[in-house]
């Protein structure tokens, strides 16, 4: 008798990775996908500051222009929220209202952080309260702590905020987030704002297929790294016979869709101007599929990211404006050729960000490693 064999999970090296995902990213070519089914497909948009998703639409769609994200924000087919890693995002209205539920336990976790400033706070009361007084009318973080104090005198005032917070799926309210429009952040609760009520929790085996479908190939870690959440191996495991599994360079199971696009790893790959935060790296555990390793770390200072430059796919500089100017500082130097490439893209992004108006592109000292 022979012991039978499993043949190892075949190998997808750096490139290949990096090409299927800015595949999956709507990176690799523009897309002709609305705003809408754009930010769905994309499983929302990091949205800390408020023109990063404009940014990111941007890069991704053929003839894209700001209103038609502003629109569907004025119309509530859009919304920002605090979700994926506790930090916000522009979500579809559909997905506020399941993804939300989806990680509310990560949310809640949060809340082990200010226990002392919570001492003898009822969270069940206090979510009823707040949910009372934004749904009245839309509340600043400033303005809920106030009201909240009059209720629990004795608790930390920044405190019974987060916990509103962490506790109530709340969403930004516009002006905010409206392309070119001031807008103080506001707040109510995504069932107010939306006319309807959340979904359920949704089981993790619905939306894996989603995040390997915007993200994959990809690891049990990166999809925990991409939601926050921990624990997904049994989920996986459960869509195993569903999925088909491949291997990176260090011997790390990929799981993914059997008919996703995987390109050649040749196939070209344009310049890219990318917002700070932007989810493409963000949402893995090993970042090497965007980032070169000598480039790690290059793309952030402490808390703040820089905005990001993409040559070949992959990581190669930062880029802000000055004033009517976009600076470009690529990391290493830049063939005259990619240079030339570099500065029709950021033409490019400018006329379809900023049409009509003057602009400039200067490439700056190559950042120093």
């Amino acid at each position: 008798m022979t012991k039978s064999s499993t043949a190892p999970a075949p190998l997808l090296d750096t490139r290949a990775l990096n090409r299927a995902t800015l595949d999956r990213q709507l990176l690799l070519r523009r897309s002709p996908l609305s705003a809408e089914d754009a930010v769905r497909h994309l499983l929302g948009l990091q949205a800390q500051n408020t023109e990063p998703p404009y940014y990111a639409l941007a890069a991704r769609l053929e003839g894209f222009t700001p209103e038609r994200l502003s629109r569907l924000m004025a119309d509530r087919a859009a919304v920002r929220i605090v979700t994926l890693r506790s930090t916000i995002h522009t979500h579809t209205a559909d997905d506020c209202l399941t993804l939300r539920p989806l990680v509310q336990a990560a949310r809640e976790r949060e809340l082990t952080h200010f226990r002392t400033g919570l001492a003898g706070v009822d969270l069940g009361r206090l979510a009823a309260v707040a949910r009372d007084l934004v749904e009245a009318e839309p509340r600043t973080m400033a303005q809920l702590r106030e009201a909240l104090s009059a209720e629990w005198p004795d608790a930390d005032p920044g405190s019974l905020a987060v916990a509103a917070r962490c506790t109530l799926p709340l969403v930004q309210v516009t002006p905010r987030g409206l392309w070119g429009r001031a807008g103080r952040v506001a707040l109510t609760t995504a069932e107010h704002w939306l006319g309807r009520p959340a979904e359920p929790a949704p089981a993790a085996e619905t939306v894996i297929p989603r995040y390997l479908a915007a993200f994959g190939p990809a690891s049990v870690k990166d999809m925990q790294t991409w939601s926050g959440l921990t624990r997904l191996r049994d989920a996986f495991e459960r869509l195993r016979p569903r999925l088909v599994t491949f291997r990176d360079t260090t011997g790390v199971e990929l799981f993914d869709l059997p008919d996703a696009s995987r390109p050649d790893p040749d196939t070209p790959a344009p310049p890219r101007f990318l917002p700070e935060y932007d989810n493409l790296l963000l949402s893995h555990a090993d970042r090497g599929r965007v980032v070169p390793p000598e480039y790690r770390g290059r793309a952030r200072r402490g808390n703040q990211a820089y905005r990001t430059l993409l040559v070949d796919g992959f990581l190669a500089g930062v880029w802000r404006p000055d004033g009517t100017t976009l600076v470009v500082e690529p990391f290493g130097e830049l063939t005259k050729g990619r240079r030339e490439e570099v500065a029709e893209e950021g033409a490019r992004m400018l006329a379809a960000l900023h049409p009509g108006k003057p602009h400039d592109i200067r490439f700056g000292t190559v950042v120093p490693r």
